[in-house]
């Protein structure tokens, strides 16, 4: 049984293939952005939490969060809309990142015979972590078939 590993791969494949993003990592988000050599923009994967429903079905409650580090210009400028960095720049290009990932996982999924909450939320990420990063936080669960297990052995059925 797979699952778990098929679908950080999978993720991580789309992740891949994005013009924005350049590092990818995986686990407890309180870890990836701790290394001051990364290379940003960065796509952080985590498949939190989970449950099994039937006996056929397995569920992972999936967090990707999407950011890149903010510039700030030292010239002196008094545009209080757009400031003096690049926030709002920031926020855009790591929303479309999480759009692309979201809307080809979202078309692959029923092919590969798995379903996936159909409205994922995102929340923004502002001058977060020690790195002060921009960025956005998607959240959503998938639902994959549990091939590998049956319910049914030594003639329980």
């Amino acid at each position: 049984m797979n699952s778990y590993s098929q679908l950080l791969r999978y993720i991580k494949q789309l992740a891949e293939s994005d013009y924005f993003i350049k590092t990818i990592v995986q686990g407890d988000p309180s870890n990836a952005f701790l290394d001051k050599a990364e290379i940003y923009p960065l796509l952080q994967i985590d498949i939190n939490s989970g449950g099994f429903t039937n006996g056929s079905v397995i569920v992972f409650n999936v967090v990707l969060t999407c950011v890149q580090q903010r510039d700030t210009n030292k010239e002196v400028d008094n545009d209080r809309f757009c400031k003096n960095d690049n926030e709002i720049d920031n926020l855009n290009e790591m929303l479309a990142s999480l759009n692309r990932i979201w809307t080809i996982m979202y078309k692959d999924l029923c092919d590969k015979n798995i379903t996936s909450s159909e409205n994922p939320s995102f929340d923004r990420i502002l001058d977060s972590y020690n790195d002060r990063l921009d960025g956005w936080q998607l959240t959503f669960d998938v639902e994959l078939p549990n091939t590998e297990l049956n319910i049914c052995t030594n003639n329980a059925c």
